[in-house]
């Protein structure tokens, strides 16, 4: 299928690892002109069509100056992709989380996404043009919350209610807005060192390989973690004039973890 993407300008946040540069390569593949903004870039050399854009995700006026980027390097920005964001599991519980804490958790997981939200419909609404905002939020955001992540959930949960309210703002302009909501990905974020498998193994005494069989077991049909790139593909179709009519909604890749409709 041809998602008609090719020559379209995307703009990708948290570009460098993981969801993000599967997303990157997805993009890019299909033809797109990607602008990846990531700390480190170092990963996002050399890819066809990809322009790597250090810069700080948290810092206020960080999001701004990578959508200003695209725009001046390609004259728009037709998609933007919300992907920067981070979770640290809390194993010693809500009362030991602090202002400051939470505080982060929100400006990583959300504020990072307002902010690059408003520079990219800001330059789409001026030149009555089409877009497509594609946020990746998390299934934590309403399914079964869980206070050892309850700050990152409140941010997921935040960003989906910020895309359905523009949804309905914007839908009249041809921007469209929507979330992805991953379960478990086989990324560093679950797997990595410092990830939520070791965290949680750490605090248990138990082993990381353990947790993640654990987490399968109880609630995984599928047997498996998702993909970054199987979560780059659903990013892909949303980003795409092939789903024009839709806005608002909230698509979830997960193996099935969620059995509620």
């Amino acid at each position: 299928m041809d998602l008609q993407l090719r020559d379209r300008i995307a703009v990708v946040t948290g570009a460098s690892k993981g969801i993000g540069l599967a997303v990157v390569r997805e993009l890019a593949g299909e033809g797109m002109r990607v602008v990846a903004g990531a700390r480190t870039t170092a990963s996002l050399e050399g890819i066809d069509g990809v322009t790597p854009f250090a810069v700080d995700l948290v810092a206020r006026e960080g999001p701004a100056q990578l959508v200003a980027h695209a725009i001046e390097r390609h004259g728009r920005v037709d998609v933007l992709v919300n992907n920067v964001g981070g979770v640290r599991v809390r194993t010693e519980g809500f009362l030991a989380i602090s202002d400051e804490e939470f505080e982060a958790s929100m400006q990583l997981n959300l504020f990072a996404a307002l902010r690059a939200t408003r520079a990219a419909i800001a330059d789409m609404a001026s030149r009555g043009a089409p877009g497509a905002i594609v946020n990746v939020a998390s299934v934590n955001a309403f399914f079964e919350p869980d206070g050892g992540v309850v700050d990152y959930g409140a941010a997921k949960a935040a960003l989906v209610n910020v895309a359905k309210a523009l949804a309905q703002e914007f839908g009249s302009r041809g921007i469209r807005v929507n979330n992805v909501s991953p379960g478990p990905v086989a990324t560093d974020l679950w797997l990595g060192d410092s990830g939520v498998a070791a965290t949680i193994a750490k605090a248990s005494g138990g082993d990381a390989g353990a947790v993640r069989e654990q987490m399968i077991a109880q609630g995984i049909p599928s047997g498996r973690f998702s993909t970054p790139e199987e979560v780059a593909t659903l990013v892909a179709v949303l980003a795409s004039a092939r789903t024009g009519n839709v806005t608002g909604s909230s698509f979830v890749i997960d193996g099935g973890l969620i059995k509620t409709t």
